[in-house]
């Protein structure tokens, strides 16, 4: 392990997801960590599941490896608009289903392993002088992170929660006891809102609605899906319905000196785009090497940077979920061309970038789309 020198304490605000792998990261650069957070492990948040190959390679650099016979093999994406589908499979064999508890448990592990200090059911945290008060108890640290979610505490007290952007969402979440009918991650479009299927193990699916009301919910939106809701009629619920809230948030600056935001803390990008645990994890992978290179501005960039294709796909994901008509002509478009529609997943999930799909190639999908 590489050592980052003296005593330099970071100390973490939020042990989800994001916190526990800007963790491992800095442990994996040598700092002492502590993790403060006001649940008990393992800790559940409404959300899709689905872990696209990229997030599983970053967990892998952090040394977190998914054990064989845990989630489910995702094969690819499955877009379905009334009876018009469009699917791309990843060229990687390696994106899961994966329960967010399950996730959960094994970051919580592998920080435990590396020496990461966890302070579960943590009381009167908030951001001291030289720190942490954590539980009446003073931690001082040199870089204290914010992985709090999006109601960030620390955000706000560090000065932190100027937006450039915002824009709102909602998000349900239920498991359902059956067996996967697909190995794909579905995504079905209706006139309102957007329900994710997740296989996420032999006998279980996860299924989450996103949508522009807190109040339009799972057992509502089903009834524009009929095939979907005659799948899961007679499933049984294996977990009760949880939300939360999605949307896009960019703030105008995700750190300070001695202080950095990572995870829903620092901003968020719609949960249409899948990409929240892969920006998550990448985010905790810049802010080790900024803080062991002494230079938190780096991670301001590297975070700007990783937020910019996630932001392009969910403007385009988002024009599709606002008009029906655009939809139904994309959908068509692509049909005529399913290669396109691999082609542009491949650059959703980063195994491709944006310049190839600028060539005359594009030029007979326009003409279709415009003729649909």
């Amino acid at each position: 392990m590489a050592s980052a020198g003296g005593t330099r304490q970071v100390c973490i605000v939020g042990g989800g997801p994001a916190g526990l792998a800007a963790a491992i990261a800095l442990r994996l650069e040598g700092f002492p960590v502590t993790v403060a957070d006001s649940a008990q492990p393992p800790v559940d948040k409404a959300c899709g599941e689905g872990l696209m190959p990229d997030s599983v390679e970053a967990l892998e650099s952090l040394g977190v490896k998914i054990p064989k016979g845990t989630g489910y093999p995702v094969r690819g994406v499955a877009f379905i608009n009334g009876q018009a589908m469009l699917t791309g499979d990843f060229s990687k064999n390696t994106a899961r289903g994966l329960r967010r508890t399950a996730l959960h448990e094994l970051l919580v592990r592998r920080a435990s392993d590396l020496g990461v200090q966890l302070l579960w059911n943590a009381r009167g945290v908030r951001i001291d002088q030289d720190g942490l008060l954590v539980n009446g108890s003073r931690l001082t640290a040199t870089v204290v992170v914010g992985a709090d979610g999006q109601n960030s505490r620390v955000r706000r007290d560090g000065g932190l929660s100027a937006v450039r952007h915002a824009q709102r969402r909602y998000g349900f979440r239920r498991h359902y006891r059956i067996a996967p009918w697909s190995d794909y991650v579905q995504l079905y479009w209706g006139r309102d809102c957007q329900v994710y299927v997740t296989p996420i193990a032999e006998n279980e699916v996860g299924v989450a609605l996103i949508s522009g009301s807190p109040h339009f919910r799972l057992d509502q939106a089903l009834g524009e899906f009929p095939n979907l809701q005659r799948r899961l009629e007679a499933a049984e619920r294996s977990s009760r319905e949880m939300g939360s809230v999605t949307g896009s948030r960019v703030l105008r600056r995700v750190s300070r000196p001695g202080m950095a935001l990572v995870g829903d803390a620092s901003g968020t990008v719609d949960a249409i785009t899948g990409e929240g645990m892969r920006i998550s994890f990448q985010q905790a992978i810049a802010l080790a090497k900024a803080c062991k290179a002494g230079d938190l501005f780096q991670y301001e960039l590297a975070h700007r940077e990783l937020r910019q294709r996630p932001n392009i796909m969910a403007a385009v994901m988002l024009l599709l979920a606002r008009h029906d008509g655009f939809r139904r002509r994309a959908f068509s478009s692509l049909s005529e061309r399913p290669e396109m529609f691999q082609r542009l997943l491949a650059v959703h999930i980063g195994e491709s970038g944006f310049r190839k799909l600028l060539s005359w190639r594009l030029l007979p999908l326009g003409v279709t789309f415009l003729t649909a």
